[in-house]
């Protein structure tokens, strides 16, 4: 089995280093030339992941005809608004039926769609012969790459196809579940990097623990509100994508998105934030395209909302907070009420 892993930020790096361990040939494809030369001069990626050796069975290159002709699987690795133009190129150049496993969080802000389906609808020659899963779950490259134990979800409708990726992906050092449910996959794994930039908000401010404990209680209640409109399973929002990724997104120095808010509590500008990140936060197209959602679906996302005026309409976050804390009032359950 020969696989293609597209994509080498920090995850595409530590899952092509996990699968090339398990014995399979691995070709991991660079986009940019200059991070291709020094990885072949360090053998490892100094950039995204570093420290941590490429095996021997990591081929690095950066023509993605090379990465993707006569794969059987190939793994989706690049930021969120890259999906569409990466997929459709892709496209061209497939053969066979191989399945392709996205990893990447998030929602397309023009079409608001999925990442599944941003693929689906950019493989035109292949749409229906080639599955599609995604693999998602609290998940730090970081971590996974230097053996620390951790889980994660693959979620895929057709149960063979789910399991097999479960097989290539387990290790004694990477448990993987099945879930049929991939649209709440989906959905968790792109809404919680909202809810970690209202976290990181929260520390720049100063709060404490009791404030960030609401937070993400109260973030995991909309995320599963919108999922469920959508057509995802309350179920899924309790497992390993919905509450555990929420959880590690908010709280882990690796994330991304927890800086960004950290930032913007403390003051600093978004444009200059953004512009000193190596890696892209996902969060930030997501705030807009589920705030757009919540429209669509007219359920209410009073975090997201506040998350958005931050980000788009320059509103402080110490008022975005004392927006929340005097909402209107209401019961904490949506499905219980008083006898």
């Amino acid at each position: 089995m020969e696989i293609g892993v597209i994509g080498a930020g920090s995850w595409g790096t530590a899952l092509a280093i996990l699968l090339a361990k398990k014995g399979f040939p691995v070709t991991l494809w660079i986009r940019r030339k200059a991070l291709l030369d020094e990885m072949l001069h360090a053998g490892e990626n100094i950039v995204y992941l570093p420290g941590v050796k490429l095996p021997p069975l990591v081929q690095v290159t950066d023509d993605l005809q090379n990465a993707v002709k006569e794969k059987s699987i190939l793994i989706m690795s690049v930021p969120s608004h890259a999906v569409g133009e990466i997929s459709s190129t892709v496209d061209a150049f497939i053969t066979g039926m191989p399945i392709i496993v996205n990893t990447a969080k998030g929602l397309v802000e023009d079409s608001l769609h999925r990442l599944s389906q941003v693929i689906y609808a950019n493989l035109p020659r292949h749409r229906s012969r080639c599955p599609i899963a995604v693999l998602s779950g609290p998940n730090h490259a970081e971590e996974v790459s230097r053996l620390i134990p951790t889980a994660t979800v693959v979620a895929s409708e057709d149960r063979k196809v789910a399991e097999k990726i479960q097989d290539l992906f387990m290790t004694p050092y990477f448990r993987v579940y099945t879930n049929p449910d991939i649209i709440g996959v989906e959905m968790g794994g792109a809404l919680k990097n909202i809810i970690a930039i209202a976290y990181g908000s929260c520390e720049g401010l100063g709060y404490g623990d009791n404030t960030k404990a609401a937070l993400i209680t109260r973030g995991l209640v909309e995320i599963t509100r919108l999922g469920r409109a959508m057509g995802a399973k309350t179920a899924t929002f309790s497992g390993l994508t919905g509450v555990g990724d929420l959880f590690v997104t908010c709280t882990s120095m690796h994330s991304r998105n927890r800086h960004v808010g950290l930032m913007l509590g403390e003051g600093k500008m978004l444009e200059d934030i953004t512009s000193s990140m190596r890696m892209v936060a996902e969060g930030i197209k997501t705030t807009k395209a589920a705030h757009m959602l919540a429209h669509r679906y007219k359920v209410k996302m009073p975090i997201t909302a506040e998350v958005y005026a931050i980000l788009f309409e320059g509103r402080r976050p110490e008022e975005a907070v004392q927006n929340l804390m005097l909402r209107d009032k209401t019961l904490e359950m949506e499905d219980m009420a008083f006898s």
